[in-house]
């Protein structure tokens, strides 16, 4: 049985140890550009239109209602104010944000006009997306006017994640301002196994700047180009420059042969931008608050348990998360940031809190006995922390460990179902709901298994698969992990002859060929060599292992 210690008093040397942890998984290739997958208006919990069997679908990767927004403590302007109403002498947010506006809201073409309506017709989506901006939208505005950029940056999360901090892309990318890894990590944003920086408010807004900007220089002070860029990459549009520019053809956004993500991605921000600058103009109205900071940033100089951090704040967890949804855990990263940001009215409270903390409580730890039969691995699963953090908290060079020994682990303060907003709990959720007229199946992911090969047996969309289990297409499948698969109640015919389909490992015999193998279980030469990236030249040797998806109806 497991006893509460308090090691504090070597806290220092074992900080040193929780150095950061990548997350696994490839990062993409920086290429000077960010290939983020933005929402489209269209896309947010509504419809995913990629099903191969053209059934709408629900998309719950996005944000889920107005239970998502933060209570203010400011003053809310009324619903609707199309003046520059002021509370107490502080001017609105929206007549800061029109006062430093500097692209072209005058320019109008169709594809702007495409956009524009969508937005003008769906003010309970503009209203959704403002709301959820609140807390986050005074930093970003902010910012943009400090750096002397164009205020319409800051609707840019609008466009690329409806300013839900928890949105992932079927790209991978993360945040408000949906960072892929690669670019991520070359503009600063750590991402270990506690923390994700490209959720990070205050680091990714920075960061998202940092790189606007560089885009903007490349591009000789165009900032068409530097947001196409920041969607498909300075690559892509470079090229398109020059493809135009060896034909005679303008080399301006309009005219550029761009993809179409990218070709409806400036627009979007044009139309928004142009909505924003006039609501009246388009038949719509603004929720308005007041320009003044929403959260204050409070060092708290080391790892703290959020759901202690929370308390001594004087709010909810769930609120503490969605202003700070960097950290993944249930704890601030031990290596840093040691900063949470609060409300404001909130901030001195916790300072105050903090002040009085002793050292050892900011994280309850454990020290377990090893039994007969444990691993590093079975541990950390256990215990919830990764092998390796395992490892080098108690200074472990291997895996191997003796029966009797003590190891030290950190622990929350709290059943890990009250951090609602980590990552684990999201996930959870996402994995534990239910939905109309489907049927929920669970599949244990096997060797050599991809979400191809799974969505193909099971008659899904490859991108669907992927968000229902809260990742990306691209993301690594680990052998004996779980994936939900959602399917309709009423199969079609056929449907029902795809989830017959099982997967065996066939070992060739003398005389065998590829041909033979592929007629003998009712298979084509080209899924044969897809399945196992075989080359055809070569001959078949007996022994070798071969990967088969056979309709067990149609088997010899």
């Amino acid at each position: 049985m497991s006893s509460v210690i308090n090691p504090w008093t070597s806290w220092s040397a074992l900080s040193s140890l929780l150095f950061c942890l990548h997350i696994v998984g490839c990062s993409t290739a920086l290429q000077s550009d960010q290939q983020a997958t933005q929402y489209t208006p269209e896309s947010e919990l509504v419809i995913d239109r990629s099903t191969p069997d053209g059934v709408e679908e629900f998309d719950y990767t996005g944000y889920l209602g107005p239970e998502f927004s933060i209570p203010s403590p400011l003053s809310a302007l009324p619903l609707g104010s199309d003046q520059d109403p002021a509370l107490e002498g502080v001017p609105s947010i929206w007549s800061v944000y029109r006062k430093n506006t500097i692209l072209n809201l005058q320019q109008d073409n169709p594809r702007i006009k495409v956009q524009r309506d969508w937005y003008a017709k769906n003010q309970s989506y503009l209203d959704r997306v403002t709301v959820r901006a609140e807390p986050y939208l005074y930093y970003i505005l902010e910012q943009s006017i400090k750096r002397g950029i164009p205020s319409e940056l800051a609707l840019l999360p609008v466009v690329e994640s409806a300013f839900d901090p928890f949105a992932y892309s079927h790209g991978r990318a993360a945040g408000i301002w949906q960072f892929i890894p690669g670019t991520g990590r070359a503009y600063g944003l750590h991402q270990t196994w506690w923390y994700e920086g490209r959720r990070d408010i205050v680091a990714a807004t920075d960061a998202a700047m940092n790189y606007l900007q560089a885009l903007n220089k490349q591009f000789d002070g165009d900032w068409m180009l530097a947001l196409a860029s920041y969607n498909s990459g300075g690559g892509t549009v470079r090229k398109a420059m020059r493809k135009n520019k060896a034909q005679g053809k303008p080399t301006d956004f309009w005219a550029l042969d761009l993809p179409k993500e990218t070709r409806e991605y400036v627009p979007k921000l044009i139309a928004i931008a142009q909505i924003f600058k006039s609501p009246k103009r388009y038949g719509v109205t603004l929720i308005d608050y007041a320009y003044q900071p929403f959260f204050e940033e409070v060092d708290i100089g080391a790892q703290l348990d959020l759901a202690l951090a929370a308390k001594m704040a004087g709010i909810s967890i769930e609120e503490l998360y969605r202003l700070n949804p960097g950290f993944n855990k249930w704890a601030t990263d031990p290596e840093g940031p040691h900063h949470l940001l609060v409300p404001v009215d909130n901030a001195q409270q916790m300072r105050d809190a903090l002040v009085k903390l002793p050292p050892e409580k900011r994280v309850e730890w454990d020290r377990y006995t090893i039994k007969r039969g444990d691993s590093i691995l079975s541990i950390s699963k256990a215990h919830h922390i990764t092998p390796a953090l395992l490892k080098q908290i108690n200074q472990l060079s291997s895996n191997t460990i003796r029966a009797g020994k003590t190891l030290l682990i950190p622990q929350s303060s709290q059943p890990l179902t009250s951090y609602s907003l980590s990552q684990d709990q999201r996930l959870n959720e996402k994995l534990n709901r239910t939905i109309s007229g489907k049927r929920k199946l669970t599949y244990r992911v096997g060797k050599g298994d991809s979400f191809w090969t799974i969505s193909r047996r099971y008659g899904v969309n490859t991108q669907s698969l992927a968000k229902w289990n809260g990742m990306a297409p691209g993301d690594t499948l680990v052998a004996g992990r779980k994936l939900v698969i959602w399917q309709e109640t009423k199969v079609s015919a056929d449907k029902m002859s795809e989830q017959r389909q099982r997967k065996i490992h066939y070992r060739a015999r003398s005389g065998d060929s590829y041909a033979r193998i592929a007629n003998r279980f009712n298979i084509s030469l080209r899924e044969l060599k897809r399945w196992n990236q075989v080359d055809f030249k070569k001959y078949l040797q007996p022994g070798d292992m071969l990967t088969l998806y056979i309709d067990v109806a149609n088997a010899p």
